[in-house]
């Protein structure tokens, strides 16, 4: 007897009539995955393209504010930069576009070492600001209000109270020369490469654009660069399980400092990382006190983006402004975790409690949110 033909894998018999087999699923999941992949990759390249196109055409277009920064605005103190930062954030809902404007500001002499300081502590405090607005969203959806706000006001007790305490120590450090001998790569060839790339495109505006205009095409750029860059992120996907496995972890002020740095170094914006706390709050996931730490870890490597902003420009000097930032709000941070974390909880805890009790309690805190950088500004 002869053995029966063999089969062809790719064909399986139904009535007795060779069908052809559907792609497996896992070939199917494997070849999807491969596409998101791709397509994250591509949208991180195009990310830092129009980052870098950004920093030169606002680098390009700062001095052509000069007359506005200086003579309207009026921004030639350090108290008139921290309210301009504050309000600039709040008019485009993100600080690290303000962040980077300071130092192209500072580049083109429009401004010193200490308002740029003091622009970028302002565009922080602004920035924190989202997560309220995102707070509020929810609220209006349904959610649990003081959940809900609580972490919005949470968020900006904690990095105002560490961004004022790092505002003076970092004017400080700047002040006293201890970090001149502090300088990154100049960034000499890098610039140089950027310059090869981007020139023709920044000479083909400035042919048809005013000086000024330049910035703020570069400020439009570097917004829908941000926005790239968060669309290129990793999918969060919350389950309880996986939440399970590391509960124990949200209970130790060290790791959630840790966690909350590592999740900003990775998104590169305080406001994405901080907002991810509003859902996790209504979820039950985590409490008002297990994130105090995380916010004050994000608030240090937040400034990673503004420090690549300063290697562009191929200015030490501001380079060196954002290292003041970074080593003043980490030393804060230390001391505060080290020395009296308690009380530092207690008190941000009882602000948080104080706001979200009532509708005028709530609108008061709005209004100095708002009082206070006008002030600061009109100084």
């Amino acid at each position: 007897m002869h053995d029966p033909p063999e089969k062809d894998a790719r064909f399986a018999e139904t009535d007795g009539q060779p069908q052809p087999l559907t792609t497996p699923p896992i070939v199917g999941l494997r070849a999807s995955r491969a596409r998101v992949r791709f397509g994250k990759v591509t949208l991180f390249i195009a990310s830092m393209l129009l980052f870098i196109l950004a920093i030169t055409l606002m680098k390009e277009g700062a001095k052509g504010l000069t007359p506005l920064v200086k003579d309207t605005f009026r921004v030639e103190s350090p108290a008139n930069a921290l309210g301009f930062g504050w309000l600039f954030a709040y008019l485009i809902m993100s600080g690290s576009p303000v962040a980077a404007a300071a130092l192209t500001f500072f580049d083109a002499g429009v401004i010193d070492q200490y308002s740029t300081y003091a622009m970028i502590s302002g565009s922080r405090l602004g920035a924190s600001f989202i997560v309220l607005v995102i707070g509020f969203l929810y609220v209006l959806r349904g959610r649990n209000r003081s959940a809900s706000l609580g972490m919005g006001v949470l968020s900006l007790s904690v990095t105002g109270a560490t961004q004022v305490v790092g505002l003076f120590l970092g004017l400080a450090l700047l002040r006293s020369g201890w970090l001149q001998g502090v300088r990154l790569g100049s960034g000499g060839v890098l610039s140089s490469l950027t310059d090869l790339i981007f020139d023709p495109i920044v000479f083909w505006f400035s042919s048809f654009l005013p000086e000024w205009a330049l910035f703020l095409v570069g400020l439009g750029i570097i917004l829908l660069s941000f926005n790239l860059f968060d669309r290129c992120l990793p999918e969060m996907a919350i389950r309880d399980s996986q939440v399970g496995r590391v509960s124990r972890l949200v209970y130790r002020p060290w790791v959630m400092f840790a966690l909350g740095a590592g999740v900003t170094l990775i998104s590169m914006s305080i406001s994405v990382s901080l907002s991810i706390l509003v859902p996790l709050s209504n979820r039950g996931f985590i409490r008002r006190e297990n994130v105090i730490p995380y916010i004050m870890g994000a608030s240090i490597t937040t400034f990673i983006d503004t420090l690549v902003a300063g290697i562009l420009l191929n200015n030490p000097q501001a380079a060196s402004i954002v290292i003041a930032q970074m080593v003043s709000i980490s030393l804060v941070s230390l001391v505060i975790l080290t020395l009296f974390y308690k009380r530092f909880e207690q008190a941000n805890l009882t602000l948080v409690r104080w706001v979200t009790h009532n509708n005028y309690h709530l609108a008061l805190f709005i209004a100095v949110l708002f009082i206070v950088p006008i002030v600061l500004f009109l100084l």
